[in-house]
């Protein structure tokens, strides 16, 4: 590899985004969402083991080359981090910074737009369940511990698609 030119002044953002999401069925469709959300501007990327989760592994060094070319693809001047697969009640129980948004599709709770959740600028975790959704156990943990309940739209959205929605939308809502 040659350096061909270098890019000064490229500052880090305002806030950080850290998508907890479920892996899926299908790996290729869990490497799109990576790629996009890594164009897009992820910092974090963590696969979360949920009751509904069917698959419960990831091809570490094959995303890991995705997410350095979606960062040349996309000129992004730092690496998001790929964390280790965790369970849900193990991420649940650890302490992150910013506001804490859980996505899902049950209708019995009451699910609020994510720009009426989120505060511009600051950092943000958002968690995205698997194919079957969160359960009921896990989305009363969730709020137990202070995550909001959002909803990304009026469309029932695939695992990876809401991914990419929910990066794209705290992107959009910091321009």
């Amino acid at each position: 590899m040659t350096i061909t030119s270098v890019i000064k002044n490229f500052e880090k953002r305002g806030y950080r985004l850290h998508i907890a999401i479920s892996p899926i069925k299908s790996q290729e469709r869990f490497e799109w969402f990576i790629e996009k959300s890594v164009e897009i501007g992820v910092d974090l990327i963590t696969p979360l083991i949920c009751r509904n989760t069917e698959k419960t592994g990831i091809k570490r060094s094959r995303i890991d080359n995705i997410i350095i070319s979606a960062m040349k693809q996309s000129l992004k001047a730092f690496r998001p981090v790929l964390n280790d697969p965790v369970s849900f009640g193990a991420f649940i129980n650890s302490e992150y910074e910013g506001i804490k948004m859980i996505s899902h599709c049950n209708q019995v709770h009451e699910r609020k737009k994510i720009d009426l959740i989120y505060e511009k600028n600051r950092d943000a975790v958002i968690l995205i369940g698997p194919e079957g959704d969160f359960s009921e156990e896990e989305l009363n943990l969730a709020f137990e511990n202070g995550f909001k309940s959002i909803h990304l739209g009026p469309s029932r959205l695939r695992t990876e698609t809401a991914g990419i929605a929910a990066c794209h939308s705290i992107y959009f809502i910091n321009q």
